[in-house]
């Protein structure tokens, strides 16, 4: 099965460059980095790293806590950071900068992985929530490289999707040293693809240990200073293609009650910000955007933030947070931002990313949950009218953060506990 998938592996490879090719038109970082892809790159003084894989954003943002406690713990061990994404590159140097070593995970094809392997040399290799290489996995244990899954969270959707690998992903489960599951049922589905249960522990969510910036709520309150501070503001955070739309017009709802109201919007990827500025204007919005404005003015009735890794003041400073990627079947993106700024929180119907994080909020009455595009505006509406259940909700949010929070420590005496045998 392995060899099969490693023919189709170098089957496509040409196809993968021409992929590259293409992204490169958006994001020139690709042409200039695209031998990385295939392990070629020069890493001097790295070796007996410590490895730290997180795909793109959410994954980086998932990993911060832990990349600092590894650099505290371990400061004279050589970090490495791996993306996948050109985003997650992005995070990755806005919140390390030149302290950790940062390069893109290549391929999964044997030579590229080996090529990689050999030029940082790791001690340990953690990888942050889900990816699965076999290659790669079988190649760690082969050079005797204890490697962890942190964080780990396995979809229904996912666990489907995995099923008709079940051997190969079953071989690449068996190459795990330890898996830091963050929930029962995740801890339930890494089983069920064949990890070893003696191997699974439940640590829970590092997201909850996610550093709160100190100064998100002064920023927060000077933003509203500046916008006008009885004005009613939402934000819509992370959003996607489909979503959008959906969120302008609901805005449109809100400005028939509120002349005044100011919508937050943004996109979760920086190709998508020019389009969003466009559709506002285009549906007779006066828009500002953060690169030309900085900050809203009372003039603006939406604003699209068209900037990475700089949410949390603007969280800080709406009454009401919808989180993206939850109306289209993307799974939904961080909740846990909002809530741990007492911001109430809305997601839509497709939260399986975020699964176990989301209904507890719900639950626990921190969110709640629109079925579909046509209520979110309705609902906004409420909730706008309603301070006191937007008090209660932020409140109950910002517990249920508080009440979480402990996976990075656990993680740690793991990793501690590997390194010193």
């Amino acid at each position: 099965m392995r060899y099969i998938y490693t023919l189709a592996m170098y089957l496509v490879t040409p196809l993968i460059v021409l992929r590259l090719m293409a992204r490169g038109v958006r994001y020139g970082d690709y042409h200039k980095r695209w031998r990385e892809r295939f392990g070629f790159f020069e890493a001097s003084g790295v070796t007996g790293s410590l490895w730290v894989h997180a795909v793109s954003v959410g994954e980086v943002n998932a990993a911060e806590p832990l990349i600092k406690a590894l650099q505290a713990d371990y400061p004279n061990a050589p970090l490495v950071v791996t993306t996948v994404t050109p985003t997650g590159s992005e995070r990755v140097r806005q919140l390390f900068g030149d302290s950790v070593f940062h390069v893109y995970l290549p391929y999964d094809l044997p030579f590229s992985v080996s090529r990689f392997l050999k030029r940082v040399r790791p001690r340990l290799a953690i990888i942050v929530e889900t990816e699965i290489w076999p290659n790669l996995y079988l190649a760690c244990r082969r050079r005797s490289i204890p490697l962890m899954i942190v964080n780990a969270r396995l979809s229904e959707r996912s666990l489907r999707g995995y099923k008709p690998l079940g051997n190969l992903v079953a071989q690449a489960m068996r190459c795990v040293y330890q898996i830091a599951a963050q929930s029962r049922t995740d801890a339930s589905r890494y089983r069920a693809l064949g990890a070893d249960p003696d191997k699974i522990v439940v640590t829970g969510n590092m997201k909850f240990d996610m550093p709160v910036p100190y100064d998100a709520e002064r920023k927060g309150e000077e933003l509203r200073q500046q916008w006008g501070h009885l004005r009613p503001v939402w934000i819509a955070g992370s959003t996607h293609e489909g979503e959008e739309l959906p969120v302008l017009e609901a805005h449109l709802e809100v400005l028939t009650r509120w002349p005044d109201a100011l919508l937050l919007i943004a996109p979760r990827h920086p190709e998508r910000f020019k389009l969003v500025e466009n559709s506002a204007r285009s549906l007779g919005f006066m828009v500002g955007t953060r690169s030309a404005d900085r900050v809203p003015s009372a003039a603006h009735q939406v604003f699209v933030i068209d900037a990475m890794g700089e949410l949390m003041p603007f969280y800080a400073a709406s009454d009401l947070a919808f989180v993206g990627g939850s109306l289209v079947p993307i799974g939904g993106h961080n909740v846990l931002e909002p809530a741990a700024l007492s911001t109430p929180v809305l997601v839509g119907p497709n939260t399986f990313n975020f699964e176990e994080i989301t209904l507890t909020l719900i639950r626990e009455g921190g969110a709640s949950r629109v079925n579909s595009a046509e209520e979110l505006g309705p609902v906004v509406l409420q909730l706008l009218r309603d301070p006191p259940q937007r008090e209660r909700m932020g409140d109950a949010a910002r517990i249920v953060f508080d009440s979480e929070r402990g996976a990075v420590k656990r993680v740690m005496g793991m990793i501690d506990d590997l390194l010193q045998e």
